[in-house]
């Protein structure tokens, strides 16, 4: 079975502009999702979703046909997640424990049970905090030991907010003096060297036995494409999977239309669950 999943940040819920005032862009988010026809969608900055009885969480699952999750958060930018209940069928967990305390922007981890796989299948959508690379290491490690607490078959997407694991330089000429503060290793500025990109946040992700998805492709098949900038100035979202689910990685795509839908590109990923190594299952807890 082929399973897509989208990974999209929102920019303000698609529902205000960078001021705060209204500005719907939803449709154009929905046209962009809908074209891969996505079995999972891991949603950021889903800002406004919660209100006037998830008015617009509610409207996503009748644009696109799914069934949608919203994860607390007390930044008021929370992730999302939606899913295809006749690929998935119905969730068999949904974990938004420790969240309001551990995770800035919030998080969760839904439970499916798929055909073939001896454990669940624990898929989260998640924005880590822009404002310190040191408070993000911690979160995605927080982030990682809460999506493996159904086993061994892990999906974790979004806005990591830090340079990849490896790839082409950031465009620095792009990049705003806080995300530079937050984003580089920490030098002397008196001896205005060249800025070098943190990447402890891919780090930590891949210490916990995660493999970033286009990283992964490009080792396979060298396309430079792959690694292209989701942000202004890197490729700060990213989908993440666990290591029994890497030989399933089946493609990567960038999602860029319609222009103006967001300030991050979306990007869609497909894995063959036929191909997912099933033949060390953990036997701990």
């Amino acid at each position: 079975m082929k399973l897509t999943i989208v990974v999209q940040n929102l920019q303000r819920g698609g529902l205000f502009d960078s001021e705060g005032g209204r500005e719907d862009r939803w449709p154009q988010l929905a046209q962009r999702i809908s074209s891969v026809e996505p079995d999972l969608v891991l949603l950021q900055e889903a800002e406004g979703w919660a209100d006037a009885g998830h008015r617009q969480l509610v409207r996503a699952e009748h644009d696109l046909g799914m069934d949608g999750l919203l994860a607390p958060s007390r930044s008021g930018r929370g992730t999302a997640l939606l899913y295809r209940r006749e690929t998935l069928g119905r969730r068999i967990a949904w974990n938004t424990d420790y969240t309001d305390t551990e995770m800035h922007h919030g998080f969760g981890v839904a439970g499916f049970v798929l055909p073939g796989l001896p454990a669940p299948l624990a898929v989260a959508s998640v924005h880590l905090t822009p404002y310190s690379a040191d408070k993000a290491i911690a979160e995605a490690d927080f982030a990682a030991s809460r999506t493996y607490r159904l086993g061994p078959y892990c999906i974790l997407g979004g806005d990591i907010n830090y340079p990849p694991l490896a790839g082409p330089a950031p465009a620095w000429h792009h990049m705003r003096p806080y995300n530079r503060g937050s984003r580089t290793l920490l030098t002397n500025p008196a001896l205005d060297e060249q800025p070098t990109p943190d990447r402890r946040v891919a780090w930590k992700l891949a210490a916990n036995g995660l493999t970033d998805a286009a990283w992964h492709l490009h080792q396979q098949t060298g396309n430079t494409d792959l690694l292209r900038r989701t942000g202004n100035d890197d490729r700060i979202d990213q989908l993440w999977v666990s290591t029994p689910l890497a030989p399933a990685i089946d493609s990567y795509t960038l999602l860029d239309d319609p222009r103006g839908a967001s300030d991050h590109h979306g990007l869609a990923v497909t894995l063959d669950t036929d191909r997912i190594d099933t033949t060390r299952p953990w036997t701990y807890q």
